[in-house]
């Protein structure tokens, strides 16, 4: 497949308004610009990508509870971590672990403006 997998309507195509990408969340956008750079970087490419993202939207289709809303980016991640763990990058359990340690970072210690990187502080995970 080709790029043109991002700019279609076909099955697994992202959610636009006006022809642009709509990300409901930030967290969306980064989960988009991970798939985006590790495909730039021939981990996989957007062929392998779609059939995991079409697979997951398939299952959340015959899983989901009556009351959970469909969150398309929420299937992007999915199918990613599912991807990367079936080429042998990273087990979906070291991407959860990584993603905790992100998550308890206190608010702020994303390097906005003004962040002094000369305080004592830690970078890792």
């Amino acid at each position: 497949m080709s790029a043109d997998f991002l700019s279609s309507d076909g099955s697994g195509a992202p959610p636009r308004s006006n022809g642009e990408l709509v990300f409901a969340e930030p967290w969306e956008s980064r989960a988009f610009g991970v798939a985006a750079a590790l495909r730039d970087r021939g981990l996989f490419d957007w062929d392998e990508f779609r059939a995991c993202l079409i697979a997951q939207i398939a299952l959340w289709e015959k899983q989901h509870p009556p009351d959970e809303p469909f969150s398309y980016y929420g299937c992007w991640q999915r199918a990613l971590v599912e991807l990367l763990a079936q080429k042998g990058v990273c087990s979906a359990r070291e991407l959860e672990v990584r993603e905790h340690a992100l998550a308890s970072r206190p608010a702020g210690h994303d390097h906005a403006q003004g962040h002094d990187h000369d305080q004592d502080h830690d970078h890792d995970p």
